[in-house]
């Protein structure tokens, strides 16, 4: 079990470190990433090049940072990760707090599969709140927590066709 809390792990430094490439490297090549469709970055994404249209969706929309409260592993392979997720929506500047949950399956050293799970209804709320004062209050309709933030997910430029 320690080693699939291993790989997570490093999934979240290489997040932090914003590197791409030990990001690619912790993916299964025929992975998959899964967050709610009701997201402009959500759906099913397979393989590197989902992963990829993923990340870079998500951090052309959004700047976020992942607390982790708890890594839970059980004996076939997945790791509940509990915490919350803090940024605020790159267009406006609206700012959230989050509950949010990630479920990791990790197979043979690299991840199968990543969901995300999150307030959505709290993310769509601050994607459409309009345009915010640096000091205004983040949304946060699932609670607040004051532990501070630990990774956060890169911000990734997809590459032109046939670089």
């Amino acid at each position: 079990m320690q080693p699939d809390v291993d790989v997570v792990r490093a999934v979240y430094g290489a997040f932090e470190r914003a590197d791409l490439p030990a990001i690619l490297a912790l993916f299964r090549p025929d992975g998959t990433v899964y967050q709610s469709p009701a997201l402009p970055w959500g759906g099913a994404h397979e393989g590197h090049d989902g992963l990829l249209t993923f990340l870079a969706t998500l951090s052309r929309t959004i700047e976020s940072r992942v607390t982790t409260e708890h890594l839970v592993p059980d004996a076939a392979g997945h790791v509940v990760q509990a915490g919350r997720t803090r940024g605020r929506v790159r267009a406006t500047g609206a700012r959230f707090d989050l509950v949010e949950t990630h479920v990791w399956t990790v197979e043979d050293g690299q991840i199968r599969r990543f969901e995300v799970y999150l307030d959505t209804e709290g993310m769509l709320a601050a994607l459409d709140a309009p345009a915010t004062d640096p000091g205004d209050e983040p949304v946060r309709p699932a609670g607040r927590s004051t532990r501070p933030a630990v990774a956060r997910l890169p911000r990734v430029r997809r590459p032109a066709p046939g670089s």
